[in-house]
């Protein structure tokens, strides 16, 4: 009888407690930040607020994704938790328009290091034939930060200032860091770090072998760049005070799916499962539109995260799959790139679309639909996924 197959153990676990904090961290102020834009008199660039936070993470993975093939794990992970400590500390200073896009842009090397640096080093410790399901249960604790840092965030906005917030959520990293020093690093031939890393040539910025399953979250993840920058508006047209409630309940719902999605794309392959959860943020997309009333937007909010929930340890195990070993950060990289991207360019043209006028809800949601549209469309035609890249038995 072969020997159980497992992989929760000490190290996997500290990860999921980091990653929760990680993610707790940075989302804790993102549902008052359209707000807090607008008292400091740049209501109109609202579309900035996540875009220049998904671009500096975009053009930060080529480095991270080479230096945590190079230098490890541990040290792309520290670093992006340290700058959520600094610009979270530096929020309440630099208190003007320009002082506070200057921080979003730099806030976003946060989640250009660590998340390539976890998703790695969950690879390099996991069995291949769990490499799905460790990739739910990872994103299960990054999700339970995204889910309690915006409902805490949004509650001590409510009790006390929004500079609160933003020291709240710098302390909250150290907590990540400190847990992330007990790791051990899962890079075993590791090179010094040097000014030469940081130079990349044009094959170390992107990896060809994932470019399918990128391309696909790049169009998935237009939506949820809509998201973040338009239910805070959206919700407080619906007379919800709590700006944090839709993406509390959206990001519950992915909870326990992410399991299920994980173990099953081990089962019967990424593409399936990928399908699946693209009809569901679809319909997520087209419910929001037509939503009038405080249940239909957490309705929404359910179907949006059971989406989510699916797609994104799907697509993490996907490109995992497809990547080599050596190159494994390159390839991880890759995919956050195209990630970025979507979630950029999904707020900069909903903010757009929006302008500011309650009437362009729903253009603006049903745009989000016809681009998850296309990766749906694009899904059908594929017929290759994870089974081509099973190791030889």
């Amino acid at each position: 009888m072969p020997p159980k197959l497992t992989f929760f153990n000490l190290n996997f676990f500290l990860l999921c407690v980091s990653s929760f904090l990680f993610f707790s961290s940075f989302n804790m102020i993102i549902p008052e930040l359209p707000a807090y834009l607008t008292s400091l008199g740049g209501e109109e660039y609202k579309g900035l607020i996540i875009a220049l936070f998904t671009l500096s993470a975009g053009l930060s993975r080529p480095f991270s994704g080479k230096l945590a093939d190079k230098v490890g794990r541990k040290p792309v992970m520290m670093v992006g938790a340290s700058v959520c400590f600094i610009v979270g500390l530096l929020y309440p200073i630099l208190s003007f328009v320009s002082g506070f896009l200057f921080l979003r842009f730099v806030h976003g090397f946060s989640t250009g290091f660590t998340p390539t640096g976890i998703a790695a080093y969950v690879a390099d410790i996991v069995p291949f034939q769990k490499r799905g399901e460790a990739m739910g249960i990872q994103s299960l604790f990054s999700s339970l930060g995204m889910a309690a840092g915006p409902a805490i965030g949004g509650w001590i906005a409510s009790v006390s200032t929004i500079d609160t917030v933003f020291y709240c959520s710098a302390f909250t990293s150290i907590f990540s860091i400190l847990i992330l020093i007990r790791l051990k690093e899962s890079v075993i031939e590791k090179h010094p770090m040097s000014i030469g890393l940081f130079k990349l040539k044009r094959d170390e910025i992107i990896e060809p072998r994932v470019l399918l399953p990128s391309i696909i979250l790049f169009l998935s993840v237009f939506s949820f760049g809509v998201l973040l920058t338009i239910i805070p508006d959206f919700s407080s047209h619906l007379g919800v005070k709590n700006k944090g409630l839709f993406f509390s309940v959206f990001t519950i719902s992915s909870l326990g799916i992410r399991l299920l999605a994980g173990k099953t794309s081990d089962r019967y392959g990424r593409v399936a499962v990928m399908r699946v959860a693209l009809f569901f943020l679809i319909l997520a997309m087209t419910s929001l539109a037509f939503s009038e009333s405080k249940f239909m937007l957490l309705f929404s909010g359910v179907i949006f995260g059971a989406a989510v929930g699916m797609y994104s340890p799907t697509v993490t195990a996907w490109v995992v799959d497809r990547s080599l070993d050596q190159f494994r950060g390159r390839a991880l990289a890759t995919m956050y790139i195209f990630s970025e991207s979507g979630i950029g360019f999904g707020a900069l043209i909903s903010g757009w679309l929006f302008a500011n006028d309650p009437n362009n809800f729903r253009t603006v949601f049903l745009t989000s639909g016809s681009i998850a549209s296309l990766a749906f469309l694009a899904l059908i035609f594929i017929k290759r996924d994870r089974k081509t890249y099973l190791p030889p038995q």
